[in-house]
């Protein structure tokens, strides 16, 4: 039979050798048994048009910009004014993987944004209403899991298949290299979010953190009660660009003030965090400074989900269409050749988490794919409505 754990690692490995830090609940569960056995134990119009820059072939870019006038800004959200921008890494960013390439003209139209990561306060309302069980709160499903793995695999012990989720562990020494994520994240019986560091956590005092441990399920749940959708990818990146063009981060290119406006890993990843930037996990949103365009931890923090299916070859096909691509929807299906199995989406913005050293996803163009069942307790979301939404019936 082939190595279990070593085909676990080969299915999750991120593209050009660095690690994922996101891990599907079933596969996450199967990681449990795995480091177990490992270890020798038993284990996302109309108003006025902005006319933009043509690409390759002379196109009239029309675009809603503006808020049309019968429309106030719901509470608890920002306007995003429409416009077009080079979606994908800048050509000086040293740190840019190859799934950010190659950059791309991309239009989008104005939508309101939430102003921050939904936060426990926001979720629990939700919850409370409807009576929503997240996916982490769910024991985990044999038959389904059985399906990503090789026929041969045994059935776990039912005590690893109980409702639970990723939480991350700090190394007690230097590891020998970063590209193996077992070594940082361990499946949590009883993890979820209300319980984000373990069944003897609790989110008293911590309203206003990001709500974590949710699924793609979840965080589509929520949109639906509250009226709301996420963002497409195009959506979330223009947001995070704030009108600034050109740069790899929100707030320009000095890496050196990542610290004063992003809550990051600082320090040896994983075993120690400095804390310069005021906090070690995860922060109450409006911590740092906001972008451009009014929006908060558009860096650090938590993932966030977005509607796009994850495909590693979709940059490269909107390159090869040598136009600006008008509100692009993101791929038809999902692709990722170091985890084929997996149906994964788009997620962004980084963590607290990432560090130059292992993951500077707290970069614009910065992206992830996160299985549909993915739950951590750095992985969150936030919300939008478009115009339409908004004409025909939403908040």
């Amino acid at each position: 039979m082939k190595n279990l754990f070593g085909f676990m690692i080969d299915r999750v490995k991120y593209a050009q050798g660095r690690p994922i830090e996101t891990l599907g609940k079933y596969c996450c569960c199967l990681l449990m048994v795995v480091l177990q056995w490992h270890c020798g134990e038993s284990r996302k119009k109309d108003s006025k048009v902005d006319e933009g820059a043509e690409a390759s072939q002379e196109v009239d870019i029309r675009i809603l910009r503006d808020i049309p006038e019968d429309l106030k800004t719901p509470q608890g959200m920002v306007w995003v004014p429409g416009g077009q921008f080079m979606q994908g890494a800048v050509d000086h960013d040293q740190m840019a993987m190859g799934h950010e390439k190659p950059s791309h003209p991309v239009a989008v139209d104005g939508f309101f944004m939430d102003l921050t990561a939904v936060t426990n306060a926001q979720f629990e309302k939700f919850v409370a209403a409807t009576g929503y069980v997240t996916v982490a709160e769910r024991s985990v499903d044999w038959e389904e899991l059985r399906k990503q793995l090789p026929a041969d695999t045994e059935k776990p012990h039912d005590s690893v298949l109980q409702p639970g989720s990723l939480n991350f562990k700090k190394a007690k020494s230097k590891l020998p290299n970063l590209y193996d994520f077992s070594q940082w994240w361990q499946w949590t019986v009883g993890s979820n979010w209300r319980n984000p560091n373990g069944p003897n956590s609790n989110i008293e005092g911590k309203e206003t953190h990001p709500v974590v441990h949710i699924a793609f399920e979840d965080a589509q749940a929520y949109c639906t009660w509250a009226g709301r959708r996420l963002p497409t990818e195009a959506e979330w990146e223009y947001a995070a660009r704030g009108n600034k063009a050109g740069t790899i981060y929100f707030w320009g290119d000095e890496g050196a003030q990542l610290a004063q406006n992003a809550n990051t890993w600082e320090g040896e990843f994983p075993v120690s965090n400095t804390t310069g930037d005021g906090y070690e996990l995860r922060s109450p949103v409006r911590s740092y400074p906001s972008n451009g365009f009014g929006l908060y931890d558009m860096a650090g923090n938590v993932w966030e989900w977005t509607s796009d299916w994850y495909n590693a070859k979709y940059y490269g096909e909107l390159h090869s269409q040598k136009r600006t691509v008008v509100n692009p929807p993101g791929a038809i299906i999902s692709f990722n050749p170091n985890n084929p199995y997996a149906k994964e989406k788009v997620i962004k913005g980084g963590s607290f988490l990432c560090n130059a050293s292992y993951c500077g996803s707290y970069r614009i163009s910065a992206r992830m794919g996160s299985s549909l069942d993915s739950s951590l307790e750095h992985l969150g979301f936030r919300t939008v409505l478009s115009v339409e939404m908004l004409q025909t019936g939403g908040e």
